[in-house]
């Protein structure tokens, strides 16, 4: 279009213009209008520059404070708080972004994205004090200043230590004490009777409250009258079969305390091998039972002496010794036909002589009945020489004097000896008769001896 020029159209009445304005790109990038688009030719037109990466840009507002005045004191104070400013980029019109004016002009990218300014910062430093922290150290702020005059210092409160408290130690003790739990479970506690019901008593242990017994719980065997029993103010000894509740009481049993003490003197009876005598009130198929320390014990048919009619022993008072005391599963199992050799080691001692009969030849020894019970003489202690044979010394059905050196009732056991007789060793294999015939006189030697051997083990 190279000039200009008007048409008018009757038809309508309305007149068009047609116009063309030259105008240079530097003008046309103030204005904010894009330029018209002149036809060119392929050869006229430009590469296509590569799209710029822009750097990342940090940008920092701050809120500037109108400043009061202060004493000099504090704001020299203030200014020694007060972080270094941080110097910020200035802000520059990137080119294209619609600024107009005269004095717009181009910044290169390194004026533009100076990034040496910043070198050795750090993101605090970026992001400046903190507003609460500005806050507290700006002079005249609301924090510091007692109705708008000269700020107050803040004091802060002085700290408390243990005398501050006024701490009793005999006193927290004290409390320890009372508030300590009485009684734990298995533990055997004494107590004053202090009340009854129907189905119990009660019992102060010296615990916040006191502990209950159940009925059945105060004894062995049925008890009928709980007042002649336990009358109040009376002094008894029970043990704590479950710890307290909520309400501090304690679960207390005299049953539970006799037991225990019954089942403990068993062990001790069966140990040191010892015939009781028990009374029979019952039988079944298998035999007859009985009562022992307030316990239930059993005697079976075989280990009576009148297991065919046993039946008839209902009532009667037998000797009897322990086959099995096992307290864990309340088991009691008695024997009257070992009591007989119960007895006979209630009569034997450590270093006695006695004399037997050999009723069994062994490769281990012999074999020796002493008159109901049975001894073993164990081949190290038949002689003091080599023995290539036990019947070198002793033949089934010899009669022999022997020292007792070990007695175990529990298991039934008996050692002999026979060398500590000898004056030699081996004495025994050549002069057995001398040997036998001198066995009193010898046996005194013997026990002194064994005497001590105890020390020195001792």
């Amino acid at each position: 279009m190279a000039g200009e020029g008007a048409r008018s159209s009757a038809g309508h009445g309305a007149r068009f213009v047609q116009c063309e304005i030259t105008s240079s790109p530097e003008d046309m990038a103030g204005t904010g209008n894009p330029a018209p688009r002149q036809p060119r030719t392929p050869a006229q037109r430009p590469a296509p520059a590569p799209p710029l990466r822009k750097p990342p840009q940090v940008l920092m507002i701050r809120k500037e404070e109108a400043p009061t005045p202060a004493a000099p004191a504090e704001a020299a104070a203030a200014a020694q708080a007060t972080p270094p400013a941080v110097p910020t980029p200035p802000l520059v019109s990137a080119p294209g972004t619609g600024s107009s004016g005269p004095s717009s002009s181009r910044v290169g990218e390194d004026d533009l994205f100076d990034m040496a300014g910043m070198e050795g910062m750090t993101m605090a430093d970026l992001l400046g004090p903190e507003p609460s922290r500005q806050r507290r150290a700006t002079p005249g702020s609301g924090g510091g200043t007692a109705g708008g005059g000269a700020p107050t210092p803040q004091r802060s409160a002085p700290g408390r230590t243990v005398d501050d408290f006024d701490f009793d130690e005999e006193a927290f003790l004290a409390a320890l004490d009372e508030n300590e739990p009485v009684g734990t479970t298995g533990e055997v506690v004494r107590g004053v009777v202090i009340g009854m019901e129907s189905d119990g008593v009660y019992v102060d242990i010296g615990g916040k409250a006191p502990g209950f017994m159940p009925k059945k719980e105060c004894g062995l065997g049925v008890i009928t009258n709980l007042k002649e029993r336990f009358p109040k103010g009376a002094e008894v000894e029970v043990l704590v079969t479950r710890e307290q509740n909520a309400d501090g009481m304690v679960t207390v049993s005299a049953r539970a305390l006799a037991l225990r003490q019954s089942w403990e003197k068993i062990r001790q009876l069966e140990k040191d091998g010892k015939v009781v005598q028990v009374k029979v009130n019952g039988f079944n198929r298998g035999g007859v039972t009985c009562d022992l320390e307030g316990l239930r014990g059993f005697i079976p048919r075989s280990q009576l002496n009148e297991g065919e009619n046993h039946e008839a022993l209902m009532g009667k008072t037998l000797g009897v010794a322990f086959l099995e005391v096992n307290a864990d599963t309340r088991k009691l199992v008695l024997s009257e036909k070992r009591a007989a050799t119960a007895a006979k080691f209630s009569e034997l001692e450590v270093g006695q002589l006695v004399e037997g009969q050999v009723v069994a030849v062994k490769p281990y020894g012999f074999f020796v009945d002493l008159g109901g019970v049975s001894g073993l003489l164990h081949q190290s202690s038949i002689t003091g020489a080599v023995l290539r044979d036990l019947r070198e010394a002793f033949q089934q059905g010899d009669r022999l004097k022997a020292i007792v050196t070990d007695l175990d009732p529990g298991r039934g056991r008996i050692a002999l000896n026979t060398a500590l007789l000898e004056g030699q060793p081996g004495e025994l294999l050549i002069a057995r008769e001398t040997v036998m015939a001198e066995a009193e006189d010898r046996a005194n030697r013997a026990r002194s001896v064994l005497r001590q051997q105890e020390q020195a083990a001792g």
